[in-house]
């Protein structure tokens, strides 16, 4: 053989080598997605550098429209994605609510391996559903730290209504089934920008709100009231996966689940506030959390 054909066939060598490789690391790609807003960016930014971490390529995903992200999923556009197992059993399942957090999972997780053949991996305990908050002073002077309690001296109290909570379903027709009827000193309906705003000016006392916004981080003017009776659905965070994608990459499990296990609701409303209050980029925030539980 002279020099020449040694050297085509090192090159020819070398070509089926960088194509393997390429092949190879195209094959091994962990696509996470994400919901079209802060929290679940965050969290799907956790879950992707704690994979990376673990030794696995990863491709971001995110911003994908809520309305949309089950059908990415199904379709095997993406692998796995942060979901709330209330989503999971009321928009998807199309099942009737069911209170308790656990039962909820469960209800979920064996619905999905059978229907779809995904995998929800363990839930956090962060929670982001539907709640009510006082302001601080309010909280202290009539001694509310639950909504019984707020049940009670609901007559001394204004509401700051955002109008389609008062006829959802899952707003106050179901708070007022379980805790009993509402007479608000008074009601009127506020933008959904302006609850914080009218609290913290006391032109209003109590309005509703998603349990981990992150001015409910704000502990010094707001309250957050215990759902005591359980009146909402939990949704509670947990990584969907696909069950093809779990077998291949089994470590994602244990990746996924020591995450989970430190985010719960006030954890989960400090890193929104981080971003929807402070303005901080959501990639930075979830990148400094990361570091500060990867070792835990």
């Amino acid at each position: 053989m002279n020099k020449k054909m040694i050297k085509s066939s090192l090159l020819a060598l070398m070509l089926v080598l960088v194509v393997g490789c390429v092949s190879k690391t195209s094959h091994d790609v962990i696509r996470i997605g994400s919901k079209d807003f802060t929290e679940n960016e965050i969290v799907a930014e956790i879950y992707a550098l704690a994979l990376e971490d673990a030794g696995y390529n990863v491709k971001r995903q995110m911003n994908i429209s809520s309305s949309v992200i089950h059908k990415s999923i199904t379709s095997k556009q993406i692998d796995l994605y942060p979901e709330y197992t209330g989503t999971g059993l009321i928009s998807i399942l199309k099942q009737k609510t069911i209170n308790d957090p656990r039962k909820c999972y469960e209800a979920v997780k064996t619905a999905y391996n059978k229907k779809y053949h995904m995998t929800w991996l363990d839930y956090a305990k962060a929670n982001d559903g539907q709640g009510l908050f006082v302001s601080k002073k309010i909280s202290e002077q009539y001694g509310i730290k639950k909504i019984s309690d707020l049940q009670k001296h609901a007559s001394e109290l204004r509401f700051a209504s955002q109008g389609e909570f008062d006829e959802r379903e899952d707003g106050l027709p179901v708070l007022e089934k379980v805790y009993g009827r509402f007479d608000w000193k008074s009601t009127k309906v506020y933008d959904n920008g302006l609850k914080y705003e009218v609290v913290e000016k006391k032109q209003a006392d109590v309005a509703p709100a998603y349990t981990t916004e992150g001015k409910l981080s704000e502990t010094n003017k707001f309250v957050l009231l215990e759902d005591d009776k359980q009146c909402w659905a939990p949704y509670n965070l947990a990584p969907v996966v696909r069950n093809e994608t779990l077998k291949k990459f089994p470590k994602i499990k244990t990746a996924l689940n020591k995450v989970d296990q430190t985010l719960d609701t006030a954890t989960m409303t400090k890193l929104n506030a981080q971003v929807d209050v402070q303005h901080k980029e959501y990639a930075d925030v979830a990148k400094t959390y990361y570091e500060s539980i990867k070792d835990q």
